[in-house]
C-alpha cells in the first residue's frame, strides 16, 4: 500500500510532501527542467504512446465540465499545507504539452487546483462534484475524507498517489501506478534486504512512524509484511506527527533493542534527523528503508554524512530512477517538457506518478467518440499492461487488487541517490517475486453502494 500511501500519509502526518524524488543534488541537470532537450518532444506522443494528445473533431458531450472547445479537470494537492508544488506542475506541464499538440481531440484541457491544505479534502471535492469532468494527477494525504463525497457525485478519479485504504482502490477510481488492494507493494523489497543483502538483520528489525490512526494501520501491514517474508519486528517507535527536538531517546531505544534493520514511515527531514543520532551514540543499522518520500536532493542534504555509516534504500516500486533518465526516453522525455515548460520546478517521484495518471486519462479520453465518464474509466479499465510509455514497469489497472509485479531500489549515498544492487531481471526491474497478501483485518475501499449509488448512475 505504501507507495501512494506513505507518500502522502507523509503529507498528512508531517507537513512533508509526498514521497518525492529526484536525482543527485539541488544543481544536478537531472532533477530540473533546466537542461532539457525539449524541441526534440513529439508534438504528439510521449515515450512509446502514439498520439496521446492531438487535433480532432471532438462530438458534442452533456458531461459536466466539457465544453466544445475545453474539458475542465480537478487537481488535488496539500499544497498550502506541505508548500510542495508537485502536482500542480506537473499539472502545468502536461497540459501545457497537450494543449500544444492539439489538446484531446480538439479540446483543450483545463486544470484546476483543487488545494485540500491537508484537512480540507471534503471541502475541495465538493467544489470538484459540481464542476470537473473527473480529478486526474493528484493527491491528498487524508484522501480517505473525500472518497464518499466523489462517490456521491459519482466523479471519476485519476490520482498520481492515494493514501488512506478506504480512498485507494475505492470505486470510479483507477490508479495508474498501481493500487495493489489487499496487497503490500514492498514485500519483494523487504524479502531482498531480510534474506539476500542484510540477512543478519531479519530478526532485529524496527518500525518507527508518526502517531496517527492511519499510520497505525501501515504499522501492522508492514509488521505482518517483514514477519511473511521471514523477518521479525522487535521495535516499535511512535512519535508526534510534527516531530520531535531531540531524536537521540529513539535512537538509544534502538541502540538498546539492538535494531538491525530500521522502516521509517514519516518525514524525510526526521528521519535526516534521527540517523544523525544513531551516528552520534555510535549505533549503526545494517540498512534502512527510508520510504520514497526521501528519494531526492533535500533528504541527501538532511542526512549527510550520515548515509556513510548508515545504508539507506528506497523503493520506487517501479518507477523508472531519474538517475537514469538517459536510459530512459520517456524519463527523459519528462524532463525535457519539464525544461520546456517549468525550467525552474522539481522533477520528483510524485511528478512521474502523476504523469502516468495524466498520460492515462488523456489516452483513455481521446479514444472517446463521444466524451463521457463512463467511457473514460471503461477505456482506462481495459489497460492491462500500463507502463506510461515507459516510465514504469507494467501494472494490470483491469483489477484493482492487482498485486505489484515489479519493484525497483536506489540507495542514498553522501554524494546522492544511485540504483541499488537488488538483482534486477528486466531491465531496471526486479519482476515476479515474492508477494504478500496481507492476512489482517484492514478497512475496504469504498464502493459506491455505500453511498447509495450504482454504475447505473454513472454518464
Amino acid at each position: 500500500m505504501r507507495p501512494l500511501i506513505i507518500v502522502l500519509l507523509v503529507v498528512a502526518l508531517t507537513g512533508c510532501a509526498a514521497r518525492g524524488g529526484t536525482t543527485a543534488g539541488d544543481d544536478d541537470e537531472g532533477t530540473r527542467g533546466g537542461a532539457g532537450s525539449a524541441a526534440s518532444v513529439p508534438k504528439t506522443d510521449f515515450g512509446t504512446l502514439k498520439n496521446v494528445c492531438g487535433p480532432g473533431e471532438a462530438k458534442p458531450s452533456g458531461a459536466q465540465g466539457v465544453t466544445d472547445t475545453e474539458i475542465k479537470v480537478g487537481v488535488f494537492t496539500d499544497q498550502g499545507f506541505s508548500k510542495k508544488p508537485e502536482m500542480v506542475d506537473a499539472a502545468k506541464v502536461f497540459t501545457e504539452w497537450c494543449n500544444a499538440a492539439g489538446g484531446i481531440n480538439g479540446r483543450k484541457l483545463v486544470p484546476v487546483t483543487r488545494d485540500a491544505k491537508l484537512m480540507e479534502v471534503r471541502q475541495r471535492m465538493t467544489e470538484a462534484c459540481k464542476s470537473d469532468f473527473a480529478v486526474v494527477g493528484g493527491s491528498a494525504g487524508l484522501d480517505g475524507q473525500g472518497v464518499e463525497t466523489r462517490l456521491e457525485c459519482v466523479l471519476p478519479e485519476f490520482p498520481a498517489q492515494s493514501s488512506q485504504v478506504r480512498a485507494r482502490g475505492a470505486d470510479l477510481q483507477v490508479m495508474a501506478n498501481g493500487a495493489s488492494v489487499g496487497y503490500n507493494d514492498y514485500a519483494g523489497f523487504y524479502r531482498w534486504l531480510v534474506n539476500e543483502k542484510h540477512p543478519s538483520s531479519k530478526g532485529d528489525i524496527g518500525i518507527i512512524a508518526g502517531d496517527s490512526p492511519v499510520t497505525k494501520i501501515m504499522v501492522s501491514q508492514h509488521t505482518e509484511t517483514v514477519a511473511g517474508v521471514g523477518g521479525k519486528v522487535t521495535y516499535t517507535g511512535l512519535y508526534p506527527v510534527r516531530g520531535v527536538p531531540d531524536w537521540t531517546p529513539f535512537a538509544q531505544a534502538m541502540k538498546d533493542k539492538k535494531v538491525k534493520g530500521l522502516v521509517f514511515l514519516g518525514s524525510l527531514d526526521h528521519l535526516a534527523k534521527l540517523l544523525q543520532s544513531l551516528t552520534s551514540i555510535g549505533h549503526k543499522l545494517d540498512w534502512v528503508d527510508t520510504t520514497n518520500n526521501a528519494y531526492g536532493p533535500q533528504f541527501v542534504k538532511l542526512a549527510g554524512a550520515a548515509l556513510g555509516s548508515q545504508t539507506s534504500y528506497a523503493d520506487l516500486s517501479g518507477m523508472h530512477p531519474l538517475e537514469k533518465a538517459a536510459d530512459n526516453p520517456a524519463t527523459q522525455q519528462v524532463l525535457d517538457m519539464f525544461g520546456q515548460y517549468a525550467p525552474d520546478a522539481e522533477v520528483n517521484l510524485p511528478v512521474l506518478r502523476s504523469f502516468s495518471a495524466w498520460l492515462l486519462f488523456a489516452k483513455s479520453a481521446r479514444a472517446c467518440g463521444e466524451l463521457t465518464r463512463a467511457c473514460v474509466l471503461e477505456n482506462a479499465q481495459k489497460e492491462t499492461a500500463w507502463t506510461a510509455g515507459g516510465l514504469r514497469a507494467p501494472l494490470d489497472l483491469s483489477n484493482p487488487a492487482s498485486p505489484p509485479k515489479c519493484w525497483n531500489a536506489v540507495q542514498a549515498t553522501p554524494d546522492g541517490w544511485k540504483p541499488a544492487d537488488f538483482g534486477a531481471n528486466e531491465g531496471a526491474y526486479r519482476c515476479d517475486d515474492v508477494e504478500h497478501e496481507y492476512t489482517g483485518d484492514y478497512p475496504p475501499p469504498a464502493k459506491l453502494e455505500d453511498v447509495g449509488k450504482s454504475m447505473a448512475d454513472l454518464d
